[in-house]
């Protein structure tokens, strides 16, 4: 099929839908949408079809009628009415069936007087047939209206029509330059298609004309730049943030068995055409002692799979007001879907979902909420989880189906630490000539990944007050009078491990 023919397709669908909901007697029909000409272009039509004139009122223009069909002497063509009240003594005068398109009237919404209104015109609908169409980029309906309208969700572009926005935007592009071309390679083209996929078509053609005109060419670079502006589109300040910064293999020193086991899975995981069809992966739970690397291996889920990391925040999940948790949730894992190929990292999912009886049951519906839709899920959203206290967390999360595999990060061992150090060393531009690794990792037998990068800035700090580059013995001295987390804190530690022996999988 045509790309034209699939454009056509789908919004012939989206016309066909409204029409259902327009010859359904419903007097109140919602189009929650941030393309309100598309919307208006459809009810265009419809009003022809049905045969009902088409008034759009909005706060700054008022009611104007914008039909094509101006012959009924009954119904004026333009009337100045900016205030509800006086919109709804207009419609209620008029006494024939009329399309009335309220664009951005969702402010209203909170006065009871207007929800009043609304009713009456809804009450009245058998006798003389108004339909009201609410169109807003976010609409919520006082539960008194309820039973009298319907929702219509406009169809978004498929990837086809993803690919025809983009070719438009670089033949408009290459015509406003003179002796221009434009750098493609289909692989980039390809994830372009992908990242802009979920918004609606004037966000596509912004995002993909900001890559195009950036530095006249698809690349790598531009990528992350249209997920983190989709992203900005979507969020809506809610409680989901967008990580620009990942990671790959070679920042993470040991957890060997935990990047095989992504190795093996990301292509699975990514559709890929020339692999067996399997169950996607869903996700991973990292349980493991402070400071060794949970954080960082879940910013190398996204960087090796290259793809976009979306971090869920349970400090900022949790509302005072009864349902805006819950609320939050949903919609930070709504827009996790939209965001698709993706990975959702959950920090310390412990302390969202953990047990606790003082919060009067949120924490239980926010597991029941998220469990819901772990089941439900058929979007490709990778959750890295991350946990330091494994006993808070509930049981029906734990068991599998839930998640692929439970990975213990455990303190690193000599080879893991002869890594750590390398990057870290590395990392600050220090030669690695003057420092015996091995002698090294002998020094910081019990230190976590953060404990040995603390240690060499403290090392660097030392270098500084003496004016001098960092020596090993400086180094050395650092690790020696450093007191590390299994030490102070053995006996807690002991237990974790004890506990995992044989409960988990070792990432290392």
């Amino acid at each position: 099929m045509s790309t034209l023919a699939t454009d056509l397709q789908s919004k012939s669908a989206d016309l066909a839908d409204l029409e259902v909901l327009l010859r359904s007697n419903i007097a109140i029909v919602v189009i929650e949408t941030s393309e309100e000409k598309k919307a208006i272009d459809l009810l265009l039509k419809l009003s022809i079809k049905l045969v009902k004139p088409l008034y759009q009122w909005t706060v700054t223009e008022g009611l104007v009628r914008i039909d094509l069909d101006l012959s009924n002497p009954g119904l004026p063509p333009e009337s100045k009415l900016h205030k509800p009240v006086e919109l709804f003594e207009k419609i209620k005068e008029i006494n024939q069936p009329v399309l009335f398109a309220l664009t951005d009237f969702h402010p209203y919404l909170d006065d009871p007087v207007h929800v009043r209104l609304l009713k009456d015109v809804a009450l009245n609908y058998e006798s003389v047939g108004h339909t009201l169409v609410l169109i807003s980029h976010q609409i919520d309906i006082p539960p008194e209206l309820d039973r009298f309208m319907a929702r219509i969700q406009l169809s978004l572009p498929d990837r086809q029509q993803i690919e025809t926005i983009i070719r438009e935007e670089a033949k408009r592009w290459l015509q406003s330059q003179r002796n221009a071309r434009l750098s493609v390679d289909q692989q980039l083209f390809n994830q372009l298609v992908t990242a802009l996929q979920g918004v609606p078509e004037n966000n596509a053609r912004q995002l993909a004309r900001a890559a195009i005109v950036n530095d006249g060419a698809i690349t790598q670079s531009d990528i992350p730049r249209v997920m983190q502006a989709k992203f900005d589109l979507l969020s809506k300040g809610g409680v989901l943030s967008f990580e620009y910064e990942t990671a790959g293999f070679a920042d993470i020193g040991g957890l060997q068995k935990l990047k095989q086991w992504l190795q093996i899975r990301r292509n699975f995981f990514l559709g890929d055409q020339d692999v067996p069809k399997l169950d996607a992966p869903k996700g991973i739970l990292l349980l493991g002692v402070q400071g060794c690397g949970k954080s960082l291996a879940a910013k190398t889920v996204a960087g090796v799979w290259q793809l976009p990391l979306l971090r869920l925040d349970f400090g900022r999940l949790y509302n005072r007001f009864h349902g805006e948790t819950e609320r939050n949730i949903r919609e930070s894992l709504a827009t996790a879907e939209v965001m698709e190929p993706c990975v959702l990292w959950i920090d310390e999912i412990e302390k969202g979902i953990g047990a606790n009886e003082t919060d009067g049951g949120t924490s239980g519906r926010v597991l029941g909420t998220f469990l819901t839709w772990m089941a439900e899920n058929t979007k490709r959203v990778f959750i890295v989880a991350t946990a330091n206290d494994i006993e808070s967390l509930p049981p029906e999360l734990l068991r599998k189906g839930r998640l692929d595999e439970i990975f213990f990060v455990d303190l690193p061992d000599h080879e893991s630490r002869c890594n750590i150090l390398d990057i870290h060393l590395k990392k600050r531009n220090i030669d690695l000539s003057e420092f015996d690794v091995q002698l090294l990792s002998s020094h910081c037998d019990g230190f976590s990944g953060a404990e040995i990068e603390q240690a060499i800035v403290s090392g660097l700090y030392a270098a500084y007050a003496e004016q001098s580059e960092l020596t090993q013995q400086q180094l050395i001295h650092e690790l020696t009078n450093t007191r590390p987390l299994s030490v102070v804190m053995s006996e807690k530690i002991i237990a974790l491990r004890h506990w995992a022996s044989d409960r988990t999988v070792a990432a290392n």
